[in-house]
């Protein structure tokens, strides 16, 4: 495990001139609740705080990027990426396609540059929270940021 503060994730924001906040947590949770906890540990809305999760349209890896709060609609994520249906990546491959550990999937610093299409609920926030590349580490960057880095489209992918 990378010591904290030193993820991928961290080295492409700061190598790229990204403003951004590390924030770092210890928790124990359930993995249903896990992201709301997460939130509150960090007093900030659930709605701010992002999850990472790679799936598959069509056959190719595409990462969603959607609030702990909602849920990913893959029926939603297929049309945004043009495609006809979305399932869940299965672990391993998430983790072979991105270099890092299931439940601390960063968007930012991927081994593997992914399509990545993002919950268009972002843009309401001044900054929003995204995973840091492990558990116990998240990044608070600027909306327009991640967009642009990730070259990302916003799109409606969450259902509530």
């Amino acid at each position: 495990m990378a010591k904290k503060g030193n993820t991928p994730a961290l080295v492409v924001l700061r190598r790229q001139r990204i403003e951004h906040e590390v924030h770092t947590y210890e928790l124990e949770s359930d993995a249903d609740t896990y992201g709301e906890a997460v939130a509150a540990e960090l007093g900030v809305d659930p709605r701010r705080l992002f999850k990472t999760l790679v799936t598959v349209v069509d056959d190719q890896p595409v990462v969603a990027i959607v609030p702990v709060s909602g849920r990913l609609s893959l029926k939603s994520l297929a049309k945004a990426a043009g495609g006809k249906r979305a399932v869940m990546a299965d672990p391993a491959d998430a983790e072979r396609w991105t270099g890092y550990v299931t439940g601390g999937i960063s968007p930012f610093g991927q081994k593997r540059r992914l399509p990545v299409f993002v919950d268009a609920s972002i843009s309401t926030f001044e900054t929003i929270f995204a995973s840091g590349g492990q558990r116990g580490v998240q990044i608070e960057v600027r909306p327009a940021d991640l967009l642009g880095l990730l070259d990302a489209a916003p799109a409606d992918l969450s259902e509530q």
